[in-house]
Protein backbone atom coordinates (compact mmCIF):
# COMPACT_ATOMS: atom_id res chain seq x y z
CA UNK A 1 0.00 0.00 0.00
CA UNK A 2 2.91 1.97 0.68
CA UNK A 3 4.00 2.30 -2.61
CA UNK A 4 0.61 3.15 -3.91
CA UNK A 5 0.16 5.99 -1.95
CA UNK A 6 2.38 8.63 -4.33
CA UNK A 7 0.27 7.35 -6.89
CA UNK A 8 -2.81 7.32 -5.28
CA UNK A 9 -1.45 11.27 -4.59
CA UNK A 10 -0.53 12.46 -8.27
CA UNK A 11 -3.84 11.06 -9.56
CA UNK A 12 -6.12 13.34 -6.35
CA UNK A 13 -3.64 16.04 -7.57
CA UNK A 14 -4.05 15.82 -11.30
CA UNK A 15 -8.14 15.53 -11.23
CA UNK A 16 -8.52 18.57 -8.39
CA UNK A 17 -5.85 20.83 -11.05
CA UNK A 18 -8.23 19.12 -14.75
CA UNK A 19 -11.09 20.29 -12.70
CA UNK A 20 -9.76 24.28 -11.46
CA UNK A 21 -8.64 25.05 -15.24
CA UNK A 22 -10.95 27.42 -16.79
CA UNK A 23 -10.11 28.10 -20.84
CA UNK A 24 -10.60 31.62 -21.77
CA UNK A 25 -10.47 33.52 -24.75
CA UNK A 26 -11.70 36.86 -25.63
CA UNK A 27 -12.50 38.88 -29.31
CA UNK A 28 -12.91 42.72 -29.40
CA UNK A 29 -13.90 45.03 -31.86
CA UNK A 30 -10.55 46.67 -33.63
CA UNK A 31 -11.77 50.20 -33.90
CA UNK A 32 -13.35 50.46 -30.39
CA UNK A 33 -11.26 52.93 -28.69
CA UNK A 34 -11.01 51.27 -24.92
CA UNK A 35 -9.57 53.97 -23.14
CA UNK A 36 -12.81 56.29 -23.59
CA UNK A 37 -14.74 53.49 -21.16
CA UNK A 38 -14.41 54.48 -17.57
CA UNK A 39 -18.20 53.93 -15.95
CA UNK A 40 -20.29 50.92 -16.46
CA UNK A 41 -23.59 49.47 -15.23
CA UNK A 42 -25.34 45.79 -16.29
CA UNK A 43 -27.98 45.23 -19.01
CA UNK A 44 -30.63 44.00 -17.50
CA UNK A 45 -32.42 42.62 -20.33
CA UNK A 46 -29.46 40.76 -21.35
CA UNK A 47 -29.16 39.32 -18.08
CA UNK A 48 -32.39 38.61 -17.72
CA UNK A 49 -32.04 36.00 -20.75
CA UNK A 50 -29.17 33.40 -18.95
CA UNK A 51 -30.79 30.49 -17.97
CA UNK A 52 -29.48 30.20 -14.58
CA UNK A 53 -30.85 30.80 -11.01
CA UNK A 54 -30.94 34.19 -9.86
CA UNK A 55 -28.90 33.11 -7.04
CA UNK A 56 -26.21 32.67 -9.91
CA UNK A 57 -26.37 35.81 -11.31
CA UNK A 58 -26.01 37.53 -8.24
CA UNK A 59 -22.97 35.48 -7.37
CA UNK A 60 -21.77 36.11 -11.56
CA UNK A 61 -22.30 39.85 -11.65
CA UNK A 62 -20.67 40.53 -7.82
CA UNK A 63 -17.56 38.84 -9.08
CA UNK A 64 -17.90 41.03 -12.17
CA UNK A 65 -18.40 44.23 -10.72
CA UNK A 66 -15.42 43.41 -7.88
CA UNK A 67 -13.33 43.09 -11.01
CA UNK A 68 -14.57 45.89 -12.92
CA UNK A 69 -14.24 48.28 -10.17
CA UNK A 70 -10.45 46.87 -9.25
CA UNK A 71 -9.99 47.72 -12.50
CA UNK A 72 -11.12 51.44 -12.20
CA UNK A 73 -14.18 51.30 -13.53
CA UNK A 74 -16.84 53.51 -12.25
CA UNK A 75 -20.80 52.16 -11.58
CA UNK A 76 -22.50 54.68 -13.09
CA UNK A 77 -26.70 55.21 -14.27
CA UNK A 78 -24.92 57.03 -17.26
CA UNK A 79 -22.40 54.16 -18.31
CA UNK A 80 -20.24 54.52 -21.31
CA UNK A 81 -20.29 50.75 -21.05
CA UNK A 82 -23.16 48.20 -20.20
CA UNK A 83 -21.95 44.72 -19.19
CA UNK A 84 -24.13 41.55 -19.91
CA UNK A 85 -23.75 37.85 -19.65
CA UNK A 86 -24.77 34.83 -21.65
CA UNK A 87 -24.30 31.16 -20.09
CA UNK A 88 -24.05 27.89 -21.14
CA UNK A 89 -23.60 24.45 -19.75
CA UNK A 90 -23.47 20.56 -20.56
CA UNK A 91 -23.02 17.58 -18.81
CA UNK A 92 -19.70 15.36 -19.10
CA UNK A 93 -19.47 11.90 -18.67
CA UNK A 94 -16.38 10.26 -18.73
CA UNK A 95 -16.69 5.81 -18.85
CA UNK A 96 -13.35 4.74 -16.83
CA UNK A 97 -12.18 0.82 -18.11
CA UNK A 98 -10.77 -0.93 -14.86
CA UNK A 99 -8.66 -3.55 -15.90
CA UNK A 100 -7.34 -4.88 -12.36
CA UNK A 101 -4.28 -3.55 -10.94
CA UNK A 102 -3.08 -3.76 -7.34
CA UNK A 103 -1.82 -6.63 -5.07
CA UNK A 104 -4.17 -8.98 -4.04
CA UNK A 105 -4.08 -12.12 -1.61
CA UNK A 106 -3.15 -14.23 -4.76
CA UNK A 107 -0.97 -12.02 -6.32
CA UNK A 108 -1.04 -8.83 -8.40
CA UNK A 109 -4.60 -9.34 -9.99
CA UNK A 110 -5.83 -11.92 -7.14
CA UNK A 111 -9.49 -11.50 -5.51
CA UNK A 112 -8.72 -8.18 -3.05
CA UNK A 113 -6.23 -6.55 -5.95
CA UNK A 114 -8.56 -4.58 -8.29
CA UNK A 115 -10.76 -6.49 -10.82
CA UNK A 116 -12.97 -5.54 -14.10
CA UNK A 117 -15.55 -2.68 -14.47
CA UNK A 118 -16.77 0.76 -15.19
CA UNK A 119 -16.27 3.74 -13.34
CA UNK A 120 -18.58 6.55 -14.42
CA UNK A 121 -17.86 10.44 -13.70
CA UNK A 122 -20.61 13.12 -14.29
CA UNK A 123 -19.46 16.49 -14.53
CA UNK A 124 -20.95 19.66 -15.41
CA UNK A 125 -18.78 22.37 -17.86
CA UNK A 126 -20.11 25.77 -17.55
CA UNK A 127 -19.28 28.66 -19.88
CA UNK A 128 -19.76 32.30 -18.85
CA UNK A 129 -19.68 34.84 -21.79
CA UNK A 130 -19.06 38.58 -20.60
CA UNK A 131 -20.48 41.15 -23.56
CA UNK A 132 -18.93 44.99 -22.87
CA UNK A 133 -21.48 47.02 -24.79
CA UNK A 134 -21.00 50.77 -26.08
CA UNK A 135 -23.71 52.06 -24.41
CA UNK A 136 -23.74 55.00 -26.90
CA UNK A 137 -23.70 53.08 -29.97
CA UNK A 138 -25.32 49.76 -28.67
CA UNK A 139 -23.04 47.79 -29.86
CA UNK A 140 -20.43 44.66 -28.81
CA UNK A 141 -17.08 45.94 -28.01
CA UNK A 142 -15.84 43.29 -26.25
CA UNK A 143 -16.48 39.76 -25.15
CA UNK A 144 -14.64 37.35 -23.15
CA UNK A 145 -15.53 33.21 -22.46
CA UNK A 146 -14.12 31.03 -19.88
CA UNK A 147 -15.36 27.41 -19.93
CA UNK A 148 -14.60 26.07 -16.58
CA UNK A 149 -16.88 22.66 -14.28
CA UNK A 150 -18.72 23.98 -11.94
CA UNK A 151 -18.96 23.77 -8.33
CA UNK A 152 -21.87 21.68 -6.71
CA UNK A 153 -21.57 22.75 -2.98
CA UNK A 154 -22.77 25.95 -2.26
CA UNK A 155 -19.82 27.05 -0.11
CA UNK A 156 -17.36 26.65 -2.81
CA UNK A 157 -20.09 28.18 -5.71
CA UNK A 158 -18.67 32.13 -5.16
CA UNK A 159 -15.40 30.61 -4.82
CA UNK A 160 -15.44 29.12 -8.52
CA UNK A 161 -17.59 31.92 -9.82
CA UNK A 162 -14.91 34.33 -8.78
CA UNK A 163 -12.05 31.98 -10.19
CA UNK A 164 -13.89 32.07 -13.62
CA UNK A 165 -14.89 35.97 -13.92
CA UNK A 166 -11.63 36.55 -12.73
CA UNK A 167 -9.45 34.59 -15.42
CA UNK A 168 -11.57 36.01 -17.98
CA UNK A 169 -11.68 39.60 -17.46
CA UNK A 170 -8.03 38.99 -17.00
CA UNK A 171 -8.45 39.61 -20.88
CA UNK A 172 -9.88 42.96 -20.25
CA UNK A 173 -8.39 45.08 -21.83
CA UNK A 174 -7.65 43.53 -24.98
CA UNK A 175 -3.33 43.15 -24.93
CA UNK A 176 -3.18 45.43 -27.81
CA UNK A 177 -4.49 48.43 -25.78
CA UNK A 178 -2.67 47.38 -22.57
CA UNK A 179 0.49 48.42 -24.32
CA UNK A 180 -1.11 51.63 -25.55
Amino acid sequence: MKKLKPFILLAVVVLLSACSTVQVSSDYDQSANFNEYKTFAFFKPGIDKAEISDLDKKRILRAIEDNMLAKGFVKSDNPAMLVSIFTTAQQRVDVYNNFGWGWGAWGPWGPFGGGFGNTVSRTTEGTLYIDLIDATKKELVWQGQGTGYLARDVERKQERINEIVGEIMQEYPPKKMASN
